[in-house]
């Protein structure tokens, strides 16, 4: 399971993004922080959030 929190990242925001395909996942918060808070994070940073946590 992987799962990116953008309170975690330090955003004021509830928007979690989780699922078994780690793929999904990153597309869905990369989409996310680029369209809410204007930040573009490239697949391969969003993967290493990931791996850092464990999922």
């Amino acid at each position: 399971m992987a799962k990116l929190v953008c309170k975690n990242y330090g955003f004021e925001c509830d928007f979690i993004a989780e699922g078994t395909d780690a793929s999904e996942v990153i597309e869905s918060f990369g989409k996310h922080t680029l369209e809410e808070h204007g930040i573009e994070y490239s697949k391969e940073a969003l993967m290493q959030f990931i791996i850092r946590q464990g999922g």
